[in-house]
C-alpha cells in the first residue's frame, strides 16, 4: 500500500472523514470503469461505485492492510457489480424480457460533415466489440479488466477475486484467447474502449482528458517524398501539405480538472498551459496558452468535441514553427 493511502486510511480510522475524500478522487474513475465493464450500464455503474466507496469507508476498521487498498477496493466493486448483474438478470427473466444495452437506445445527432461510410464502419466495429465483450462470462470480463486495463499483477488479481494464482493465469489465458478468436485485429481497439473513453461520463466528473501532439513544421520541400506515415493524422498532413515536413517532438497526455490550469513543457524553454473552463453536453471549453518566461506568445480558446482534433500553429522554433495538434476526450 502506498504511503499516501496508508496515511489517509489511518486518519479515517481516527475519525477524520475528510481524509477519505482524496481516496475517492484517486480511485473513483477506476472503480466506475471496472463496474461499467461488468454491468455495461453507466448509471448502474455510478450507483455501484458510490455504494462501493460507502462500503469501503464503513469497513475500514476491518481492513487488515495485508493487501493494497485498491485491490481491497476492487474486490468490493467486483462483488457488488456481480450481485447487481445477477439481480438484473433475475428481474428480466421474471418479467419475461431482456435488458436493452444502452448503445441501442442512446442516439446522437449525426455530424453532417462526417463520411457516412466511415461512420457506418466505425459503428459496426463498436457493435462487434460490444457483442464480443458482452458475450464473455462475468469472470472473464472482470479478469480482462483487472489485468489488461487496470494493470494488476497475477497476485493482486488473485487477492481481488479470491482465487488461486494458477486459476488467474489459466482464466486470463482463456479470456484473451476467446476475445482474440472473436475480434482478431480489433482486440487492441477493444481494450482501448475498455479504458473507459466515454466522454460524457468522464467529463461529468469535471476532469477533461487531453492529448497534445507537439510537431515541428518546416517549410522547405523534402528532397524525396517522405515514407507514408502510419499515423492517420500525420498521413493527412502529408497529403494536404506535401511541401512541408512534420516531425513529432513530444506527446502530452493529461487529465485536467475543470477550473484549474496545468502547465507542460514545450521545446525552446516554453510551456503550454491547459485550462478547461467548463463542460456543456459532450463539449469542453478549454483555454490554451503558450508561454516563454513571462511572455504570452499564443492564447486561444476552443470548444472541443470528443475525438476531434484542434490545431495551434505556434511560435518559431529552430528551422520551423511549432504545430500543436490537440484532442480532448482521448
Amino acid at each position: 500500500m502506498s504511503p499516501d493511502d496508508s496515511e489517509l486510511i489511518e486518519r479515517c480510522r481516527a475519525g477524520d472523514l475528510s481524509a477519505f475524500e482524496p481516496l475517492v478522487e484517486k480511485y473513483r474513475q477506476r472503480v466506475w470503469r471496472l463496474a461499467y465493464q461488468i454491468l455495461r450500464d453507466r448509471e448502474e455503474a455510478w450507483d455501484v461505485a458510490q455504494e462501493a466507496f460507502v462500503r469501503a469507508y464503513q469497513s475500514l476498521p476491518a481492513f487488515r492492510r495485508q493487501s493494497a487498498f485498491y485491490t481491497w477496493m476492487f474486490r468490493i466493486v467486483v462483488n457488488l457489480a456481480t450481485d447487481r448483474q445477477r439481480q438484473r438478470g433475475a428481474r428480466a427473466r421474471a418479467l419475461g424480457g431482456e435488458p436493452v444495452p444502452e448503445e441501442e437506445w442512446e442516439r446522437s445527432v449525426p455530424d453532417p460533415t462526417a463520411d457516412p461510410a466511415g461512420l457506418a464502419a466505425r459503428a459496426e466495429q463498436r457493435e462487434m466489440i460490444r457483442r464480443a465483450l458482452d458475450s464473455l462470462p462475468l469472470n472473464y470480463r472482470a479478469i480482462i479488466m483487472l489485468s489488461d486495463v487496470e494493470g494488476l499483477t497475477y497476485r493482486e488479481i488473485a487477492e481481488v477475486l479470491k482465487i488461486p494464482m494458477g486459476t488467474v493465469m489459466s482464466r486470463l489465458h482463456n479470456a484473451r484467447k476467446r476475445l482474440r478468436g472473436l475480434l482478431g485485429p480489433l482486440l487492441v481497439l477493444a481494450l482501448a474502449l475498455c479504458l473507459g473513453l466515454y466522454p460524457a461520463a468522464l467529463w461529468a466528473q469535471q476532469a477533461v482528458p487531453v492529448s497534445v501532439r507537439v510537431l515541428l513544421q518546416t517549410r522547405q520541400a523534402p528532397a524525396a517524398p517522405p515514407p507514408k506515415a502510419e499515423d492517420p493524422y500525420m498521413r493527412k498532413l502529408q497529403q494536404h501539405f506535401p511541401n512541408r515536413q512534420y516531425e513529432q517532438l513530444d506527446l502530452i497526455q493529461a487529465r485536467v480538472p475543470v477550473g484549474q490550469a496545468q502547465r507542460f513543457p514545450l521545446p525552446g524553454g516554453r510551456e503550454l498551459e491547459i485550462s478547461p473552463t467548463g463542460v456543456r453536453g459532450s463539449a469542453a471549453s478549454i483555454r490554451f496558452t503558450i508561454l516563454k518566461g513571462a511572455t504570452r506568445e499564443v492564447a486561444v480558446s476552443a470548444d472541443m468535441q470528443p475525438g476531434k482534433p484542434f490545431s495551434i500553429v505556434g511560435p518559431p522554433h529552430g528551422s520551423g514553427i511549432l504545430h500543436l495538434v490537440i484532442v480532448a476526450g482521448e
